[in-house]
């Protein structure tokens, strides 16, 4: 399919505009021009842009040089982030999360693993680079703060999709104290504030996916929900198109050149992270000898492997400076902090050829069948998967790199390096793993939950299978979405749309009931029940469902988050799920206490503890910062729904900023699409905020009401759903 083949501005061999080019050598200008005139890019009336080439290269081209025409300063930051050079332009406050992802992300092992790469992934990866490239040099108004050249092998450094890869579970205050002189266990305080920032309440991360079979459709076609919550503004909206097949619209992450979360003419994916353990600490008994250090390994004494790594910062008056680190390792992987006397080596997924191939391929796929196949290369740790296709079929999949163990330990905390025992002993099969196709009940879904409730009744059953395919158990999300899709067998677009969004928050369904028993159980002359009746009666009273005009959601949104505050560290020392603790081990007085600090809190922010919550939950966009600066003096627009941490399915993770009383939200639904695979795809999709990062673009904020009413615009798919929707055709390089 050729995009916009019959809504061409000019005639298809028409010269490209000459606008004044960067500096860069003659030859790789000619080639990347040559692509240029085989790429189309439509911009629809929402600024989406669907990209058109005659190869797959040439569609990566011009999707990559789309994305840095709408966000050049997220590309980057994204790559300084997987490159490991973020203090490069942030300066010396990096460095020691630059170290963290150099334990890993080595240059010239890149460069390597790019040369051995399969001619058509480097066909891929060449035509990224000159599509950044291309865009540096016909903008030169554009700035980069660090990479002022994309060299191919760079795209092997963040391959797999995710907002948060594995190595962001090591501590940096721990890998400070270790790396830094003199080489510490972290401190008493640094655990205090790991510890502190490890039980603060924060919006969860992942995504919700539903998956719906013909049998549960009105029109007997598959549904999927892509509903991924990530940080706002964290992935374009777009479609790429090739004369070879490919065709994928959905969430791209900034910089990467594949559809992360989307689907094709046949067939949906949604991604949701996992709850699977792969990621583990081995603790390591270090001595010293001969003038060297080794480990043990059973019966062995193994040597620590060294490295020295360079880190740059940038300086205040501009200048690069450099730290160098000794780094040590074991076969068990690098060594990233120190505890009761062991040295501890990290292992995680390191695959960066098979995951960039996988998460392309994937994009490709037009059944269960041909996207099974391409599950086989086993370079997924961190993502579930819900599938849908026009063949009626729907799947869950649980990650496919999952590292076989000895179930008897616990891996969820560092275990004893030396006894081998311990160590991964290959891969699961992916028939080893939890996984559905076609339930008899007619739905899947996850949220970030356990798999055991993905199809109600017809789910995997723990005991079937190792401990480490799940450290998490249910959530509040996942008993709504069971709620949701169990209530009905005549789904449509619609309707999904109205499952996506429900109201019902399904946490205080648990705790309110608990509140209700406390304020009873105290006595009448307690001073602090003796203001709490009108408060506990409009919980008591309450339907559980947010809505922009709820005064009771305000009220039991702040007593949850001060419940939170006083259980979360101990809920952590005894195990158990926050969740839990709140309801079950909070005395009666500790209930009322939160209760009276929300409704003290609420009065003194905005004068009445009845205060509607679109009063409070606000949607700001301000500038094109990655991290933005909130007021409440500038315009904002309310939002109905909540953080997913209450099961809240439309996710809206926000909060306090300093010098705000207002909340404004900064991640939870952020991509949210609808698809119906039918002998044509239809779809309805909304981002927040709007496709642009240029606060003078129209399509900044475009979106911003559509989003906080859960109002879903129709997905110009096909051609001729794009006629009248064009806001501008071109080929890269050419003036606006």
């Amino acid at each position: 399919m050729r995009i916009g083949k019959l809504l061409l501005l000019s005639a298809a061999c028409a010269a490209l505009s000459a606008p004044a080019l960067a500096a860069a050598p003659a030859g790789d200008l000619a080639r990347q021009r040559a692509v240029a005139a085989r790429v189309q890019i439509v911009r629809d009336d929402w600024g989406i842009a669907h990209v058109h080439g005659k190869s797959d290269a040439d569609a990566v081209f011009g999707m990559v040089y789309a994305q840095a025409e709408d966000d050049f300063n997220r590309v980057e930051a994204n790559y300084l982030t997987a490159l490991g050079r973020t203090a490069e332009a942030e300066g010396e406050k990096a460095i020691w999360q630059d170290l963290r992802m150099r334990l890993f992300v080595d240059p010239a092992d890149l460069q390597a693993r790019y040369a051995r790469s399969p001619a058509w992934l480097k066909a891929l990866m060449d035509a990224w680079a000159d599509g950044l490239n291309f865009y540096l040099a016909t903008h030169p108004d554009v700035k980069p703060k660090v990479i002022t050249h994309f060299e191919p092998w760079m795209a092997l450094s963040f391959t797999e999709g995710s907002i948060g890869g594995d190595v962001e579970r090591i501590s940096l205050g721990e890998l400070e104290a270790f790396y830094g002189q003199p080489r510490l266990q972290a401190s008493a305080q640094v655990k205090a504030r790991e510890l502190a920032q490890a039980v603060e309440f924060r919006e969860p991360t992942g995504s919700n996916g539903f998956a719906i079979a013909p049998s549960n459709t009105k029109d007997g076609h598959a549904l999927l929900l892509i509903n991924p919550h990530t940080s706002f503004f964290f992935r374009s909206e777009l479609q790429m198109t090739s004369d070879a097949g490919l065709n994928a619209y959905g969430a791209a992450t900034w910089g990467q050149f594949f559809v992360y979360q989307g689907f094709n003419a046949h067939a949906g994916w949604m991604h949701t992270s996992s709850t699977v353990d792969v990621v583990d600490e081995f603790a390591e008994t270090i001595e010293r000898e001969d003038g060297r250090l080794v480990y043990r390994y059973g019966a062995e004494e193994r040597p620590v492997t060294t490295s020295t790594v360079e880190v740059a910062y940038r300086i205040a008056d501009g200048a690069l400076g450099h730290r160098t680190f000794t780094v040590y390792r074991t076969h068990h992987g690098p060594i990233v902090r120190a505890a009761d006397g062991k040295w501890i080596a990290f292992a995680m997924m390191y695959k960066p050829v098979e995951a960039l191939e996988q998460s392309f391929l994937r994009t490709k796929a037009n059944d269960y069948k041909s996207f099974l196949k391409v599950a086989e290369l086993k370079a997924n740790s961190s993502n579930n998967t819900l599938f849908a296709d026009d063949k009626g079929e729907v799947a869950y999949l649980h990650p496919q790199f999952i590292p076989r163990r000895d179930d008897r330990f616990d891996y969820t905390r560092p275990v004893d390096g030396s006894d081998p025992a311990t160590d991964w002993k290959g891969l699961h099969a992916l028939s080893e793993a939890p996984h559905l196709k076609n339930p008899p009940n007619g739905w899947l879904m996850n949220t970030n939950n356990w798999p055991y409730s993905a199809a109600g009744p017809y789910s995997p059953k723990p005991a079937d299978f190792p401990r480490y395919m799940d450290s998490v158990g249910e959530t509040p999300r996942g008993v709504h979405a069971t709620r949701v899709l169990s209530a009905r067998k005549d789904f449509t677009l619609p309707t999904l749309i109205q499952a996506a969004y429900d109201p019902y928050l399904t946490a205080f369904a648990d705790l309110v009931p608990t509140l209700s028993k406390a304020y009873d159980q105290t006595p009448d002359g307690d001073p602090v029940k003796a203001r709490l009746g009108p408060q506990v009666a409009a919980l008591k009273a309450w339907d559980l469902k947010w809505s922009q005009a709820s005064t009771e959601t305000s009220l039991a949104v702040f007593w949850g988050e001060a419940l939170w505050a006083k259980s979360a560290a101990q809920a952590k020392a005894e195990g158990v799920s926050v969740y839990a603790y709140m309801a079950e081990r909070t005395t009666p007085a500790q209930k009322l206490a939160a209760l009276a600090e929300a409704s003290d809190r609420l009065t003194a922010d905005f004068g009445d503890w009845r205060t509607p919550w679109g009063r409070i939950n606000r949607f700001q966009r301000n500038d094109g910062a990655i991290v933005q600066t909130f007021d409440d003096a500038k315009p904002s627009t309310p939002v109905p729904f909540t953080s997913g941490q209450w099961g809240s399915l439309a996710s809206f993770g926000a909060r306090r900023y300093p010098g705000t009383k207002n909340y404004y939200g900064t991640s939870g639904n952020s991509f949210v699409a609808v698809v119906e695979f039918g002998p044509r795809v239809k779809a309805l999709a909304v981002s927040a905020g709007g496709e642009s990062g240029d606060p003078a673009s129209r399509h900044f904020a475009d979106q911003v009401q559509r989003y906080a009413k859960g109002d879903l615009r129709t997905v110009y798919f096909y051609p001729d759903q794009l006629a009248g929707h064009v806001e501008r055709t071109y080929r890269p390089g050419e003036i606006k």
